[in-house]
């Protein structure tokens, strides 16, 4: 059985295609096979994402295919070491369902007053139907400053839940890169791929690491080369 790791929330544009599509590539720079599911049958984000990287001819390759069900895309991952699952932008019973296969659910989060307090929402109702809360994290994303990251931090933790490392910024530096099929550790600008990876590495070893797989080191090699 592959790593299962989902990236879900109660609302789109919050970060999880673009997170995914990060996991992703690094996952397959670090000698992971790799498929991302993408869930969202109306939208394919991931899916035109990866059209795009093949029109622009950017490597790695990834695989991704859509799933109308989630049961289908879980199926598919048949000698994958890592499976990726994008859902669409709000939480269903599916979603808990999902959440009982993963080794890693993340919910991508800004730090707005909007979305922190139904950022917590989510992964309590998800406690109380009994996924554990190791196989939850939170990821920051659309962060402006670094005090608007650390207070969101601070806030999320005072519940107890993991924080991943690091922080996705707004920039159009990311923008700019997913419109050409690259993920936002694939930019023009180093800096910012770093800033990027080390939330990704943080997630892939969490993952690894519920999984019981020995994957830290070889996480922890690929990200010491950039």
């Amino acid at each position: 059985m592959p790593v299962v790791v989902v990236f879900a929330s109660q609302k789109g544009g919050v970060g999880k295609s673009t997170l995914a599509r990060a996991l992703a590539t690094f996952a397959v720079r670090a000698g992971l096979k790799t498929r991302i599911a993408d869930l969202d049958a109306q939208q394919k984000t991931v899916v035109v994402w990866e059209q795009s990287r093949q029109l622009h001819n950017v490597r790695p390759p990834i695989s991704v295919d859509a799933f109308a069900d989630a049961a289908q895309g879980l199926a598919s991952a048949a000698g994958e070491d890592l499976l990726i699952l994008d859902t669409p932008g709000h939480v269903t019973d599916g979603t808990t369902h999902l959440a009982q296969w993963s080794h890693l659910l993340v919910q991508p989060t800004s730090p707005s007053a909007d979305d922190l307090p139904i950022s917590v929402f989510v992964f309590q109702a998800l406690e109380r139907v009994g996924i554990e809360r190791e196989k939850l994290a939170f990821a920051l994303c659309r962060v402006l400053s670094t005090r608007e990251e650390r207070m969101a931090r601070s806030h999320l933790a005072g519940f107890g839940y993991t924080v991943l490392k690091g922080a996705i910024p707004e920039h159009l530096t990311y923008r700019k890169a997913m419109k050409t099929g690259r993920s936002i550790s694939e930019t023009r600008k180093r800096a910012f791929n770093a800033r990027a990876e080390v939330l990704i590495a943080d997630l892939l070893e969490k993952a690894m690491a519920n999984a019981g797989r020995p994957g830290r080191k070889q996480v922890r090699k690929l990200f010491s080369r950039r």
